[in-house]
């Protein structure tokens, strides 16, 4: 008899022993989502229970942002472009993202901050899609690579392509009727 209530004994704990490192598992994916800007443990939960913490049913982030139904439609038909709308997607995910990026979009120094800089040729509403779609692309990384978030800067795009900034701002400053020129620092040793 003893024997038989050890075996049920070590029966009920393998259960608990899995759901115990599967709640270890989630509790780190929180901690790590709770590194992206404008999502906290409480937004962390939510995207845990909304898309099961595994990332593996999701090919791309693509596929996790089409799901999630923040991906900007495509409707062209002979070269004319039609309605340009998000798909519908998963309602709870979708207005928690609205929520974080909204709060993201005050914040000037991160790599999420892109929202004034889309604003400016997109309109707001699109813009805040794009922020939107930033962070879900963030999420799935974070939740695929079990890493925390590592933010490229406000400057990133500048730093990526250095000869389109000039461009852009020597487009700026001819648009004033200025005109400016681009010399480049000496090296200091």
């Amino acid at each position: 008899m003893a024997a038989a209530l050890s075996v049920v004994r070590r029966s009920r704990r393998s259960p608990t022993r899995t759901a115990l490192l599967t709640r270890l598992e989630h509790n780190k994916d929180v901690e790590n989502l709770d590194t992206i800007p404008g999502i906290g443990p409480a937004a962390g939960e939510i995207i845990i229970a909304e898309t099961g913490g595994d990332m593996a049913q999701f090919a791309t982030a693509g596929h996790l942002a089409s799901w999630i139904g923040v991906c900007p439609g495509m409707n062209e038909s002979a070269g004319a472009t039609k309605s340009a709308r998000t798909c519908n997607g998963n309602s709870n995910l979708k207005r928690l993202l609205v929520i974080a990026a909204m709060s993201v979009t005050r914040n000037k120094d991160c790599y999420l901050s892109a929202y004034r800089r889309i604003a400016a040729r997109r309109g707001r509403q699109r813009a805040l899609v794009a922020v939107m779609h930033k962070l879900t692309v963030a999420i799935w990384h974070i939740l695929r690579n079990k890493t925390r978030y590592q933010d490229l800067g406000a400057d990133y795009f500048t730093r990526r392509d250095p000869e389109r900034a000039m461009r852009r701002m020597t487009k700026e400053t001819n648009r004033l009727g200025l005109t400016v020129r681009f010399e480049p620092i000496a090296a200091t040793a």
